[in-house]
């Protein structure tokens, strides 16, 4: 829908009951005042007090209902005991009566089930009163109103109903969505932390080894640095231990799955064939590597969270620009690694493997970024491609894992 279209939308029930109330005020003087004999200065009083609550119908329509029901009775208590024409509508003049259609469409829209009851019942009942006390004078016209206002009633009350059912999905959908957003971010987490175990793991051991080994290993050690030794040791072997029985809740869900988790981790050396899976799925990729980034001269957090950075974006590139010209770069200087994936635009007339994002992969990426201290800069390109570039740092130490404050562009 247009912009300006959404912006007039909102105004067109407030158009409608003042363009109404334009035409029934002066039908309705008119007629009081010739058909009724009512006084004109009084008959301009009552049309406006029988007309003009519509204008305020949209708002607050029992107020509007009220006003004019009000008015409507009284007028009709101090009509001539008999109207001048024999077609002349009692009690109730047919202007009034066709305004009381759309307040008793609002009234369902806007007001509760006992309410509304209330008000059709005020109304049959006041009319059945006036038709018993004179027959005569009136011709049954108020039934329309009691019958088609009544459908009109239960109309509106059935539009609330779905109004109401469709702002409850709405709103479960957003709670949905955020949940969803939620536990991608803790899977992703938990998946680092289970990552990190086989890092700190692999160092512990080492220490605990090399702690133990070095009575035997240093020829005429003193015995208060053999004991220093031994603490080191048992200091390092209590952490390991602490470490497993925490790592166990995480891996509690996996314990049946083949013990995946327990493979040699991904890292730099294994982007080419990273890249060579992702050409034999039909993206272009071109990789280059520098060979200054060697995995033996990074600190296994970097390089991990490289791979898995290269893996996230390449993975994007598939799904959201199929067959786009792709380029992975992976740099290395003193302070860090520089991870560096554009896509261009396809070339070609494509359908996405997915049209919509949700942005979750990126959060795994922030939160890699987070740990080795470094920065990540996402987003689209001027030509339609998409960019992610992260800055891993090699002596920053990992941070303690806090919920994003910034929000994640969609994925490319």
């Amino acid at each position: 829908m247009p912009k300006a279209s959404r912006h007039l939308r909102p105004h067109i029930p407030h158009a409608l009951t003042a363009l109404l109330t334009l035409i029934l005020l002066p039908v309705t003087a008119t007629a009081l005042k010739n058909d009724y004999g009512v006084h004109p200065g009084l008959a301009l009083v009552y049309a406006a007090l029988e007309t003009a609550p519509l204008v305020l119908a949209v708002r607050k329509p029992l107020l509007a209902w009220a006003i004019t029901f009000v008015a409507g009775t009284a007028c009709a208590l101090t009509l001539t005991p008999g109207p001048p024409h024999a077609n002349a509508v009692w009690p109730w003049p047919p202007a009034l009566l066709i305004a009381y259609l759309p307040l008793l469409f609002l009234l369902g829209l806007r007001c509760r089930p006992r309410t509304m009851l209330v008000a059709w019942a005020a109304y049959t009942a006041t009319s059945y009163g006036f038709e018993t006390a004179a027959p005569e004078r009136s011709n049954g016209a108020w039934l329309i109103v009691t019958l088609f206002g009544g459908t009109l009633l239960l109309l509106g009350w059935a539009l609330q109903r779905t109004k109401r059912a469709q702002r409850a999905l709405d709103e479960q959908a957003t709670i949905n969505e955020a949940e969803r957003a939620r536990r991608t971010l803790l899977e992703e987490r938990a998946r680092i932390a289970r990552e990190l175990h086989d890092v700190v793991a692999h160092h512990m051991s080492v220490i605990t080894v090399q702690a133990d080994s070095a009575p035997y290993r240093l020829a005429g050690l003193p015995p208060e640095a053999a004991e220093e030794f031994g603490t080191i040791a048992a200091t390092a072997r209590e952490s390991l231990s602490e470490m497993r029985r925490l790592l166990g809740v995480l891996r509690s869900e996996d314990a049946g799955q083949g013990g995946g988790e327990r493979t040699p981790q991904p890292g730099v050396d294994r982007i080419g064939q990273l890249v060579e899976a992702t050409v034999r799925a039909g993206q272009p990729v071109e990789l280059a590597l520098d060979k200054d980034a060697a995995p033996e001269s990074l600190p296994q957090a970097v390089d991990l969270s490289a791979y898995r950075i290269v893996q996230e974006a390449l993975a994007n590139a598939v799904r959201h620009a199929p067959g786009a010209d792709t380029r992975v770069s992976v740099t290395a200087d003193d302070e860090g690694l520089t991870v560096l994936v554009v896509n261009a635009p396809a070339g070609r007339p494509h359908v996405p493997l997915e049209t919509t994002g949700t942005g979750h992969g990126l959060v795994g990426m922030r939160e890699r970024v987070r740990l080795v201290g470094g920065t990540l800069d996402t987003g689209p390109l001027p030509d339609g491609g998409f960019r992610v570039a992260a800055r891993l740092l090699y002596a920053a130490a990992p941070e303690t894992l806090t919920e994003p404050t910034a929000k994640e562009a969609p994925a490319a």
